[in-house]
């Protein structure tokens, strides 16, 4: 069966994708890893595909937590809170679950912001355009997660002080840890990349995304592990 790299729009839309970072790079930006996007089959099978799509991230898109990001001319603001797994050991494409497993040193809370200007539906446009991709926030890397260790996560979202989203399955929504870093590294294999050591992967949100404004701030506790906030202007 077809894999999603396959698909001629999603091979056209990578292309793209890595000449607009090609041109951060001339720039001085710097790779910091990955993120996942249409992660659960629902999701993916609702858009035609045949498995999640990818972006990049760079260092010049990393935000602290408890920041103030202005949304002034913005379109469609859309926050995420993630688990982001870092990477201690290179990982190529065709690894096995225990390899994939072994490669991952340490997970810790992530917020993703991204600024919802290309149609979901436009799969060739959306990778074009990075998967809408403008910010990241990273907390604590907790290294006792090494492996991929979820037991005893849980996820709480907090928007201006109240709880809207609770959830004792982290990997419900966007689906199993190491089975994401396979794809990932398979998808990078198949367009001449390797997933490599310190590099992220920010894993889809764990809960539906939140659409935001100017004046909120939202909270994302990872416990035990972090938590990040942000807020908006």
């Amino acid at each position: 069966m077809n894999a999603v790299w396959d698909d001629p729009l999603v091979s056209r839309g990578m292309a793209a994708q890595f000449i607009s970072r090609g041109k951060l790079f001339n720039a001085g930006h710097k790779l910091l890893g990955w993120k996942v996007a249409f992660g659960s089959q629902a999701a993916w099978e609702r858009h035609g595909l045949k498995g999640p799509l990818i972006g990049f991230l760079t260092d010049r898109a990393v935000v602290g937590s408890g920041v103030t990001v202005s949304l002034s001319g913005w379109r469609k603001p859309v926050l995420e809170p993630e688990i982001a797994v870092h990477l201690g050991v290179d990982l190529p494409g065709g690894a096995d679950r225990a390899t994939a497993s072994a490669a991952i040193a340490g997970l810790g809370p992530a917020f993703e912001l991204a600024d919802l200007v290309c149609p979901a539906d436009d799969v060739e446009r959306l990778l074009a355009g990075n998967i809408n991709q403008r910010n990241i926030m990273l907390g604590l890397n907790d290294v006792t997660r090494a492996g991929g260790l979820v037991k005893g996560l849980s996820g709480r979202v907090l928007r201006n002080g109240i709880e809207v989203a609770n959830t004792s399955d982290v990997q419900a929504v966007p689906g199993e840890l190491i089975g994401i870093v396979r794809y990932v590294a398979d998808m990078l294999a198949a367009f001449g990349e390797t997933l490599r050591a310190g590099q992220v992967i920010i894993t889809g949100s764990i809960v539906l995304p939140l659409s935001v404004e100017a004046g909120e701030e939202v909270e994302f506790r990872l416990d035990p592990i972090d938590s990040v906030s942000i807020r908006f202007a």
